[in-house]
């Protein structure tokens, strides 16, 4: 038995405990088992079935149960009934999370909600009870999205949501009292209609039981009762219980108007306009409804053999049904997916190929491809300006987002353009080589951006058959769906500061002050802990700052938990010692000047680029700063100079850098979720950093360095250097203040020197320059021609070194070239392991499909051992190292490892 499956046989068993509420009483609600499948539910009807699909089928689809409402008048009517009754509406949060550890995008109302503090979730909501349209994103359904006539990656979750202490608030009776009611005297739907299903709901570090509400087959919500924190197998009782429920305001629209699908009911006037594109006839189409419903077109794996039934009910060949459903199911999934990017582009997220960016590209290139597969005369964009346009009403700020977005998949489109012209040898390369399984398109994907759809095109002008499997976008949407935390380094091993108090911080309140005495509380091999410090640790993205304890020198200092530790090269005094300490004044003053500086540059950057830009990480040490910001190509030179003009402009008008402490609610609430630039922040209460001129706030952040208190403080800044680090994300490195001037002063100097190796001054540098440069290209290309000789030469002799299928061996040349040795001699049943010694090692391997080794587990302890880091795919991975000296060793136990 499951954790889940425990939970509901130990909640069913006390299910007077539970499950019953005071409505059912009230109204006559049995508790009865399904015969089917095993659930339990309250009814008030004769019926041995619980409500639940495939034991009943939607009953609803044609029928007029209840007042045909529009989308958005389905969600005022809900709105206004919660608000009669006590409830505060909430607007929706962004459907990108930065608020909560692990997950990209919101998936549940009740997400906007959790908080991280310490580890442990805590729910924080702005009024107690309150009604929310939370607009969620989710990617395991894409598959399906356009074809059962219910699955979307997008969808609005109303919550109706409560934390109860046993004063404040409401619980469990209530709740669905307000539900019953909400069902029978708002949509009007007979009581006899409605009718529970007992479950469970497992969140992180907290879970609760639950009721879902049907009508006619379909579920319209599910009331969760969080009460109880931890784990199945060890948890607590809450001391304020959280009312969870979830409905869906797509599904409510539907049961009220009864169309085929959901999409229909949902997307209004922008599904009018694109079924103009399609031969759709309506009757025929809900006939296929009725039918799918019947077959729980819904649960079905194999949607090519529910479409075989299908087609023999309606007494037509599967082609002839695929040629009518196909074009349709398109652009029922064109507008899904370009609403769902309308979304996310709105919240600052990104197509691309990391992260939570990569399911918005495949949904992205999943409807160009319908668009080029049926011909559509439609551009993308137009289908999210006319969404903007439909949801003007329910949210604005979509409009705002649409300049942006049209030059986002203008990008996008030319991307998928330049890979559906190489996929079609790519697909030749592999089909050559064999069988095109998941794992090849798969790899296919997220290697070269090839879609399913581009390679079952180009396997059809081979005259190749290839079927996409089934669950293709679900496993590659499944690993991109959440945020994987990430392994912390430890100071020190066997560093412990258990028991110790949390060091108290001098830096913020005296952010000028330079000396300071404490208290030794322990010292571990030089690492030196005391009751208080001036000292700020590493963190943020923040160098630490530097000085002296007792005279020696404090080269480094690290937090844990709330502990700070400081590493001296020496130490002079013993545990309980009173010391003084002195930080390294002009070291901490450029770290300020660089921190403060590139907020300046994150609000210029976002004025230059748009409101897509968020902070994707950042550094600040005393020689530089960079700040990485999300954007879908790399900058130009014009932007670059406005970004470092406007911060300039900034820092001139000697705004003031306002540090305050507020409680997370009331920070959100003042300044919104712009201040979690750095990611979420574990804490109950934010520092937020304000740079402002008493009107108009240019940014807020919830920020714990060092900061200027005058934006006049930072000095010139200097933007060095700009390059696209990876998909979506581009850094930006400056200089400011002193390090600035010296900047200058390093390329005037530079410039002289170059002005006398060339003998020339000024102007004549340039042309002498290119000269100089035009004489290099020639010898390079010479040195080009040789180098490829020489390469041939040793592909011809590694070829003679295989060993079981396997190659393990140090030849010359860089990271680069290893790739190139590698794409030449690798294939499906061969592994390759080169590194190549520099001024490091590098480490490259390769894995057919057919062998049983893990290319990127391998580098990734190889790297390790030699003193580097690496990683990669089980196909493809590299990497460096550093100990030189044990490398040949390290290549001969591989040999034997390997070899046998």
């Amino acid at each position: 038995m499951t954790p889940k499956e425990k939970l509901k046989k130990k909640f069913s068993e006390e299910y007077e405990k539970y499950y019953l509420v005071e409505t059912f009483k009230e109204r006559g609600f049995v508790r009865k088992q399904c015969k089917n499948c095993g659930n339990n539910f309250w009814t008030l009807q004769d019926r041995e079935v619980c409500p639940n699909p495939p034991c009943e089928i939607y009953g609803f689809i044609g029928k007029n149960l209840t007042k045909k409402r529009s989308y958005i008048q389905t969600w005022r009517d809900i709105e206004k009934f919660f608000v009669k009754n006590g409830h505060a509406s909430v607007p929706s949060y962004p459907v990108v999370c930065r608020w909560f550890p692990g997950l990209y995008f919101t998936i549940a109302s009740i997400i906007a909600f959790q908080r991280s503090v310490g580890g442990r979730t805590v729910f924080e909501m702005p009024a107690n009870p309150l009604i929310i349209p939370q607009q969620c994103l989710r990617f395991n359904d894409i598959p399906n999205t356009g074809v059962t006539g219910r699955h979307g990656t997008n969808f609005v979750m109303i919550g109706q949501h409560s934390i109860y202490d046993g004063k404040n608030g409401y619980w469990k009776d209530r709740c669905i009292e307000l539900d019953f009611e909400l069902l029978t005297k708002v949509f009007k739907i007979a009581e006899e209609e409605i009718n529970f299903v007992e479950d469970v709901w497992l969140g992180p570090n907290a879970f609760g039981y639950s009721l879902e509400y049907y009508v006619r087959g379909l579920e319209l919500g599910n009331a969760v009762f969080t009460e109880f924190v931890g784990t199945p197998e060890n948890y607590n009782h809450m001391k304020e219980k959280v009312i969870d429920m979830g409905a869906g305001l797509e599904r409510f629209a539907w049961f009220s108007q009864g169309t085929p699908t959901y999409y229909d009911a949902v997307f209004g006037a922008v599904m009018k306009k694109l079924k103009k594109l399609v031969d759709y006839d309506k009757k025929f189409f809900m006939d296929y409804a009725k039918i799918s419903a019947g077959l729980n077109l819904d649960e079905v794996t194999d949607i090519k053999k529910a479409k075989e039934k299908i087609a023999d009910h309606l007494d037509m060949s599967v082609e002839e049904l695929l040629r009518i459903t196909r074009p349709v199911e398109a652009v029922y999934a064109i507008a899904d997916h370009s609403k769902t990017l309308l979304y996310a582009v709105t919240d600052g997220a990104l197509p691309s190929n990391v992260g939570g960016g990569y399911n918005l590209r495949v949904v992205l290139r999943r409807s160009l491809g319908f668009i080029d597969e049926f011909s559509f005369d439609i551009d993308l964009f137009d289908v999210c300006r006319m969404h903007a346009k439909e949801l003007k009403d329910f949210n604005p700020r979509l409009s705002g987002s649409l300049p942006e977005l049209e030059k986002i998949l203008d990008v996008e489109n030319r991307r998928f353009r330049e890979t559906k012209k190489k996929s079609r040898k790519l697909v030749e390369t592999h089909i050559a080589k064999g069988k095109l399984d998941t794992k090849n398109l798969i790899m296919l994907y997220e290697s070269h951006g090839v879609t399913p759809e581009l390679v079952e095109e180009a396997a059809k002008e081979n005259g190749i058959a290839i079927s996409v499997p089934p669950d293709f976008y679900s496993e590659i949407s499944e690993k991109h769906m959440t945020e994987k935390a990430e392994a912390k380094e430890e100071l020190k091993e066997g560093l412990n500061v258990e028991g110790i108090e949390p060091t108290k911080l001098l830096f913020y309140d005296n952010p000028r002050e330079t000396k300071f005495s404490g208290n030794v509380l322990k010292i571990i091999d030089n690492n030196v802990i005391l009751d208080k410090t001036l000292f700020y640790p590493e963190g943020g993205g923040q160098a630490a700052d530097t000085g002296k304890i007792n005279g020696c020198e404090v080269y480094d200092v690290q937090k844990i938990g709330g502990v700070v530790v400081h590493k001296l090269d020496k130490v002079n005094f013993k545990a309980g010692d009173t010391v003084s300490g002195e930080i390294d004044w002009a070291v901490r003053e450029q770290h300020m000047k660089h921190h403060t500086s590139i907020h300046l540059i994150n609000a210029a950057a976002r004025s230059v680029l748009g409101s897509h830009v968020w902070q994707s990480g950042s550094a600040k040490t005393r020689e530089k700063a960079h700040l990485d910001v999300t954007h879908y190509e790399a900058l130009t030179d014009e932007q670059v100079e406005k970004i470092e003009k406007i911060a300039n402009e900034i820092a001139a008008k000697k705004m003031k850098v306002n540090k305050k402490v507020l409680p997370r609610t009331e920070a959100e609430r003042i300044y919104g979720m712009r201040i979690y630039q750095g990611g979420v922040v574990p804490e109950k209460y934010l520092r937020i950093i304000e740079i402002t001129d008493g009107k108009t706030t240019i940014d807020a952040e919830a920020c714990g360095g060092t900061h200027c208190s005058s934006t006049e403080e930072v000095g010139r800044i200097l933007v060095t250097s700009t390059e696209r680090i990876q998909d979506g994300v581009v850094r930006i490195t400056i200089v400011a203040g002193r390090r600035a001037e010296q900047y200058i002063e390093e390329k005037r100097r530079l410039l002289s020197e170059v002005e006398n190796i060339l003998g020339v001054k000024g102007p004549e540098v340039i042309e002498s320059a290119k000269e100089l440069f035009e004489k290099w290209k020639n010898l390079r290309k010479e040195e080009i021609k040789s180098s490829e000789k020489s390469a041939e030469l040793l592909i011809k002799e590694l070829e003679n070194k295989f060993v079981k299928g396997m190659l393990i061996e140090k030849i010359p040349g860089d990271a680069k070239n290893l790739h190139a040795i590698s794409k030449k001699l690798s294939n499906d049943n061969r592994v390759l392991i080169l590194f190549g010694v520099n001024e490091r090692i590098d480490v490259f391997a390769s894995a057919g499909k057919n062998t049983e080794i893990n290319a990127g587990k391998l580098v990734s302890e190889l790297c390790k051992n030699l003193g580097g880091k690496g990683g990669g795919s089980p196909y493809l991975a590299q990497g460096f190292g550093a100990k030189k000296e044990i490398l040949d060793d390290a290549i001969e136990k591989l040999k034997r490892d390997l070899h046998g």
